[in-house]
This record gives C-alpha cells, sequence and structure tokens, in this order.
C-alpha cells in the first residue's frame, strides 16, 4: 500500500508528461505549434521554443515521478497511471489531429 498522496502527484506527472509530446514532436520536426508563451490566440512558435517547452514539461513530469518511484511497485498506482496516459493522450490527438477540417460549432 502507497501513501495517499502519490496517487495525487500521479495525476500531474501523467498531465505534464503527455503534455510534452505534440510540443517536441512539432519542434523535432521544424514545425510551428503554439505555446502558453506564443502571444494569444493563432500566433505560433518556433521550433526552438516548441522544443524548449516540451522539454520543460517533460523534466516537471519526470521529476514528479521521481517522487513517487517507490510506489511505481502498486498494481493499482502503475496501471491507474498508465490508463490517465493513455486517456490524456487520446484527448490531445482528438483536439489537435485535423483542426482545419472542422466545422464552426462542431467538437467532433
Amino acid at each position: 500500500m502507497v501513501e495517499w498522496w502519490y496517487y495525487l502527484v500521479a495525476v500531474p506527472a501523467a498531465a505534464f508528461v503527455v503534455n510534452s509530446l505534440p510540443y517536441l514532436v512539432h519542434g523535432v520536426s521544424g514545425q510551428q505549434f503554439p505555446t502558453p508563451l506564443s502571444g494569444g490566440a493563432g500566433t505560433l512558435d518556433g521550433a526552438v521554443r516548441n522544443v524548449f517547452w516540451g522539454a520543460g514539461n517533460l523534466i516537471v513530469g519526470c521529476v514528479l515521478f521521481s517522487l513517487i518511484w517507490s510506489g511505481m511497485s502498486d498494481p493499482i498506482l502503475l496501471w491507474g497511471s498508465v490508463a490517465l496516459a493513455v486517456i490524456l493522450a487520446a484527448l490531445l490527438g482528438h483536439l489537435f489531429v485535423h483542426r482545419e477540417r472542422r466545422k464552426p460549432g462542431k467538437l467532433a
């Protein structure tokens, strides 16, 4: 049995790690992508800033996971973290894929 706060730390840790993926992919491929520092809606950042933003998210997520690493032997915490990461990745994929093909006012 692990400490109760391990479960609370696992949520933002998984969120930071998954959130780093689109920034790192766009940055490494040389494409522009909006970051929270880009200056508002509709503005894009360059590849270098995306790599730094994605790496920062990845570092924060890994530091949070390192705090709970001793509890990752607990199957509930381990599989809960994996399931949360998959769900967050699916949600991010749904939000970012083919935005130009969506009709205004339609979410799906």
